[in-house]
């Protein structure tokens, strides 16, 4: 041991108290005893005293070593208790072991006292070190759960104050564009390269917000209706440059409800709305997106097709990464796809893309249904991501 130990003795026999100090000494261990044989002793050395390891003989005339045990517990008292006592039974000796005491020796076998007193200590120590590291942990947890609050806030604030702006300006600049072509002026070329800027610098900040929503929210559970749904993803998106040259084909197969998470749903299907009118082939004399959905007990499959320009094979496999951009079409920050990817998978389903160029661009998109585990509840509720 680095230092001297206090050891208290719940023990009535000097012999005894004797023959445990000459067995740790033997050993090499550096201690101080004190002698304790009553509930009173025990208390005021348990206080006073500040032992290390309490060594506790089971029988006493007025005191013994499960009420000693208790009071140490009780009293949230984490010191090594370990019984030292003549001939117990193997059912006692457990129920000490179940009641918190960490180990127990017989008197005719003391040598083993010094490996118990050793081990224990050494197990106390590491219960500490974890308690510590649970507590710094939890406080990690803590401030990180504060920190993400707090960048929710920042991300939604300056999100929504650099938005407003942005569409005050644009409703001028298109008011400036209206009256510059009335009066025959040639600024409208200057207008539509502001119109133009406004509006990729506000698909970035729909993104980060999408991002920043996927990220954090709880997956809320609830019955959505797709043809609604895609619907009004086409009504949100009407009035994008193109969009009333193709034609929107929807089918939707439902042989059941589906139950999944709404808004994640509309972010997806926003997104690939957004995308297909982007990136469609104006050259076509028939433009279209079609979204198909067939609806079972445990599964969504979503097939979204359009016949726009495509994706070479070679940036197929990373359209869904953070930031890529194929195109200098792309308006955003390049988080589009990424975002259908983190929704759908934060959804527990999977996305796989199929394209050729100059031909078109296929996703499919298979979700959970989760009819059978809220069947019997009238309510939304939330399930951990």
């Amino acid at each position: 041991m680095e230092r001297e130990l206090r050891i208290l003795m719940l023990e009535d026999l000097e012999e005894d108290i004797g023959l445990i100090e000459h067995s740790l000494r033997k050993e090499g261990l550096h201690f101080t005893s004190r002698a304790a044989d009553t509930r009173e002793q025990f208390v005021l050395a348990l206080n006073e005293f500040e032992p290390d390891v309490i060594l506790s003989d089971h029988a006493l005339p007025q005191f013994n070593s499960v009420e000693a045990l208790k009071i140490c517990r009780k009293g949230g008292s984490n010191i090594p208790f370990i019984l030292v006592t003549g001939t117990v039974s193997e059912e006692f000796a457990v129920s000490c072991l179940k009641q918190g005491a960490d180990d127990y020796v017989l008197k005719s076998n003391l040598a083993r006292l010094y490996s118990a007193i050793t081990n224990a200590l050494k197990q106390r120590n590491i219960e500490v070190k974890r308690k510590k590291a649970e507590k710094a942990l939890r406080r990690q947890n803590e401030e990180l759960v504060k920190i993400n609050n707090e960048l929710d806030s920042f991300v939604y604030s300056v999100s929504h104050n650099l938005r407003a702006p942005l569409m005050s300006v644009l409703g001028l600049v298109r008011l400036a564009h209206e009256d510059d072509k009335k009066f025959g002026n040639r600024l409208h070329e200057y207008f539509g390269m502001m119109e133009h800027s406004i509006n990729k610098l506000d698909e970035t900040l729909k993104e980060i917000l999408d991002y920043s929503r996927n990220a954090r929210m709880e997956i809320v559970v609830e019955k959505v209706d797709m043809r609604k749904q895609v619907e009004d993803g086409i009504e949100r998106l009407k009035y994008h440059e193109g969009s009333e040259q193709i034609q929107k084909i929807i089918v939707i197969r439902e042989k059941f409800p589906l139950y999944t998470d709404g808004h994640r749903v509309a972010v997806v299907l926003n997104n690939l709305i957004s995308n297909s009118i982007k990136y469609r082939d104006p050259h076509k004399e028939h433009q279209f997106i079609k979204i198909e959905m067939h609806i079972d007990q445990t599964t969504a499959t979503l097939y979204f097709s359009d016949n726009g320009i495509g994706i070479s094979d070679e940036w197929q496999a990373k359209v869904f990464d953070m930031f890529f951009r194929a195109t200098e079409r792309s308006e955003g920050a390049g988080l589009g796809l990424y975002i259908v990817k983190e929704a759908v998978e934060k959804l527990g389903g999977k996305i796989q893309v199929q394209s050729k160029v100059d031909e078109g661009t296929t996703f499919i998109i298979t979700l959970p249904n989760h009819l059978r585990e809220i069947e019997s509840q009238e309510q939304p509720r939330l399930i951990q991501s």
